[in-house]
């Protein structure tokens, strides 16, 4: 008997198994009943002496060995039946818990490559920032000049604050003025002329006077008359105002 042929069935006999066992008991007495009405042998009849009809009692029926091994079948057969449909059930039950264990490790895999997709992605990110960065410090660090300490060095680097301010001047206008004014010593002091009597004697590469100086001071320079650079921006600063640029000066100014 398959588990097929039996869905749904409870583990002890139903009604229709107890029907049966009970069918097979009156199909058993029949069968005696049958047994002890003989036939003649030409099939006549013939005179029979009354034979009391007592009923053979179900439970005597019910007790014989044919009866007993029917039953002991079909309680046979339910047992294995029950034992199938409990094989069965622990079948789908582990089929169940493996497919669940099989899709709790394939979204366990999906979450784990995802995360290392994106880790991936914050690393390269990160590469490429830092690169990045790396190749905008060392371009700014190029573009940004150096300048040598010494006159040579100070007008360059007076030029460009000049040229970014709007101030006009060449490099062989300040640098003939400078060498006429203190010879390039950024120390120079005239202690002698009517700016020293009144207090307020010139300094610097470009002589120039501390009311003047502050006066045309650049913004972004030292503020201070000794400072190169401060002083020679200062002066041209000046000279742009009065004579239109440091180029026109050739003489005191």
């Amino acid at each position: 008997m398959s588990v097929s042929s039996i869905p749904g069935r409870r583990r002890r006999l139903n009604k229709t198994q107890k029907l049966s066992v009970a069918g097979i008991s009156a199909i058993a007495v029949a069968s005696l009943s049958f047994s002890l009405v003989p036939a003649n042998a030409e099939g006549k009849p013939e005179a029979q002496t009354p034979v009391s009809a007592a009923p053979v009692a179900l439970a005597s029926v019910a007790g014989t060995p044919q009866v007993k091994a029917i039953q002991a079948s079909l309680i046979e057969q339910h047992s294995t039946a029950e034992q199938l449909v409990k094989a069965a059930d622990l079948a789908r039950a582990k089929e169940a818990a493996a497919v669940k264990a099989k899709a709790q490790a394939a979204a366990k895999a999906k979450a784990a490559a995802a995360a290392e997709v994106k880790a991936r992605a914050e690393a390269k990110a990160k590469a490429v920032a830092e690169r990045t960065g790396t190749q905008s410090a060392s371009r700014s660090e190029a573009r940004t000049p150096v300048y040598a300490n010494n006159l040579d060095g100070w007008i360059r680097e007076a030029l460009d604050i000049m040229k970014s301010r709007g101030i006009p001047g060449s490099y062989n206008g300040l640098h003939r003025n400078i060498i006429r004014e203190s010879s390039g010593n950024p120390n120079a002091i005239n202690g002698w002329d009517i700016n020293a009597r009144n207090g307020v004697p010139s300094i610097g590469l470009l002589q120039i006077i501390k009311p003047t100086f502050d006066a045309y001071h650049v913004p972004g320079t030292a503020f201070s008359q000794y400072d190169p650079v401060a002083n020679i921006t200062a002066s041209a600063n000046y000279a742009a105002d009065r004579y239109g640029s440091i180029d026109n000066v050739n003489s005191a100014y």
